[in-house]
């Protein structure tokens, strides 16, 4: 097709086989697109397309990715906000009739459906790297480092040291939003010590648990996103369900106390704060 449709926050290059998707770059523009700068999406990659109303005088077009095929989306696993999809471009309502040619035109071109057998779009190339609460986290393309933190880290993560994990001896990622409460990143051994019993983020030396400042979105992900990728191109299957461990009564009351100074201080409502509560006393 060859012809460009420009948006608020990015610019959609639609080709012959792909969508060069551009994202812009200023304040309103959301981080996580400024991080992610330009990505090439196959057509393959896609299985549909559509076109909305938006708020306040405003059209959204939206592709419609196959599961598996973009490593981002898969590591963020439905916890992305809507204003954050990196696959919604949203236009001024005048644009509507234009935006609708390029749907129509797009359509009969997206022939694949379905789970992807392998990731069709590129991952954010290493190296990467981020500050967690309680460590320093990089990736290189071939391990994954921790340096812990001395002010954040348990002493659980201090007795067990830095820890380097190697993609080969990785299972998958999994990544839970630092924009929630008890946001972290962890990977996931081949062969897990235990079984698939896993200690809580934060005595866990093969995670790094978030907070406010600390692992946003438009750093984690994409490292997170990485790591998967890189697991994935050596044959490792994924894994991201978590069996959650009975905790120490200690360990649940430091909680409720962490949550509450939250609750004081406005960073989690009313309904947040009881509901997490019922949550923490119940695994007791």
């Amino acid at each position: 097709m060859g012809d460009v449709l420009a948006g608020f926050h990015a610019v959609w290059e639609f080709e012959s086989d792909s969508v060069l998707i551009r994202y812009e770059r200023g304040i309103r523009t959301p981080r996580l697109f400024q991080a992610l700068g330009e990505r090439r999406v196959p057509l393959s990659a896609l299985e549909g397309v559509t076109l909305t109303p938006g708020k306040r005088g405003t059209v959204v077009l939206r592709a419609q990715v196959r599961p598996g095929a973009d490593p981002l989306m898969e590591a963020a696993d439905g916890q992305l906000r809507e204003a954050c999809d990196p696959y919604r471009l949203v236009l001024p309502a005048e644009r509507e009739t234009l935006a609708e040619y390029y749907a129509e035109e797009l359509r009969p071109l997206l022939t694949e459906s379905g789970p992807a057998e392998r990731y069709l779009v590129a991952a954010p190339e290493a190296p990467l790297r981020f500050k967690s609460y309680d460590a320093k986290v990089s990736f290189d393309g071939k391990a994954v480092r921790f340096r812990w933190s001395w002010t954040g880290a348990s002493s659980a993560k201090w007795k067990a040291g830095d820890q380097s994990y190697p993609v080969s001896a990785l299972s998958g990622v999994e990544w839970r939003s630092p924009e929630v409460f008890e946001g972290h990143l962890r990977l996931l051994p081949r062969d897990p010590a235990g079984g698939e019993r896993r200690e809580q983020p934060d005595q866990d030396p093969a995670a790094v648990v978030f907070g406010l400042g600390y692992g946003p979105v438009h750093e984690s992900l994409p490292f997170a996103a990485a790591v998967l990728a890189a697991v994935r191109s050596r044959g490792a299957v994924a894994a991201v369900t978590a069996t959650t461990p009975r905790r120490d009564p200690a360990d649940i009351a430091e909680r409720i106390r962490h949550l509450g100074e939250l609750h004081q201080a406005g960073l989690v409502t009313d309904e947040e704060f009881s509901a997490k509560k019922a949550e923490l006393l119940a695994e007791l």
